[in-house]
């Protein structure tokens, strides 16, 4: 880092990406740059909007620049396994990476997304293990959610409720050998009250909420006291689900450590360290506007 407090860049920077389309919104660069700075490691992290067709060029680029990582959002995570070498235990049972680091044989996929999901419920494992889970949403972040609501928290039902039927099912059929015996149900939120008034855990993994004042769930829901419910929205942080949840005396957990434990995962891959958690957690506040 610079004399000004800027952090330097040379010919000698290591350089992490974050692959995907769009990214412009992500708070990747500014928590992963804020760590690197803290350490004093000489690494830099930038989001690179990539489309769907142009994957293949952006890897071999990125190889070819030494690259030291990548993360992989949206629309690649699943396309990003094809490109790896070797694939964790996780990677390999979701299809779908989030992370890649490079190794001596080529990249190597991870799947931090679960890692991350999991982190805020560490508390909570002893109540929820063998309990009944919904999640809203049958996309990427929904795929890690019930992966590790599954194999994570060891539940006993968890219910994929999604607008199309046919998502959710795809998403449960994908699944279903790499959750052992926790059974996956299926439901629109139309037919998801019941199952939502039962669970010990109530996940929303789609981006209702995100500032358009929509909520996932269905309108005569009420929560109950004990009852946990997460949402994965980081922006804002207290959304329609997540208060309707404490107004009804149930605990809430929003989108942010769920950002912070993924990124935690990647960047000990990467960089072999431990974040300085509480230096990345400040700076995406600072970047979202919230208070500390």
């Amino acid at each position: 880092m610079s004399s000004d407090g800027r952090q330097r860049i040379g010919a000698s920077t290591g350089l992490v990406v974050l692959l995907g389309d769009p990214v412009g919104h992500s708070l990747s660069p500014t928590l992963h740059n804020a760590a690197f700075a803290e350490q004093g490691l000489d690494l830099v992290y930038l989001a690179c909007a990539v489309e769907a067709d142009r994957l293949a060029t952006a890897m071999d680029g990125l190889w070819g620049l030494g690259a030291r990582g990548a993360n992989v959002t949206i629309p690649h995570k699943r396309d990003a396994l094809a490109f790896a070498a070797e694939a964790t235990p996780t990677a390999r049972a979701l299809g779908a990476a989030n992370t890649l680091i490079r190794t001596d044989s080529g990249w190597k996929a991870d799947n931090t997304d679960v890692a991350g999901f999991l982190a805020p419920l560490v508390e909570h494992r002893r109540e929820l293990a063998d309990a009944s889970v919904v999640v809203f949403g049958a996309g990427g972040a929904a795929r890690a959610v019930v992966y590790g609501a599954a194999v994570g928290l060891g539940a006993r039902t968890v219910t994929i409720v999604a607008r199309r039927p046919e998502q959710a099912e795809g998403l449960a059929d994908d699944l279903s050998d790499a959750v052992g015996e926790t059974e996956l149900r299926v439901s629109t939120p139309a037919d998801a009250t019941q199952s939502v008034r039962d669970a010990a855990l109530v996940v929303n993994a789609t981006p209702l909420g995100m500032g358009d004042g929509r909520a996932p769930w269905p309108n005569d829901t009420d929560f109950r006291g004990g009852q946990v419910v997460y949402d994965l929205v980081y922006r804002p942080a207290r959304t329609p689900l997540l208060a309707a949840a404490e107004a009804n005396g149930a605990i809430s957990i929003g989108g942010l450590p769920m950002l912070l434990g993924q990124a935690a995962d990647a960047y000990r891959q990467w960089t072999g360290r431990d974040v300085p958690l509480a230096v990345a957690r400040a700076a995406a506040l600072t970047a979202l506007g919230q208070d500390a």
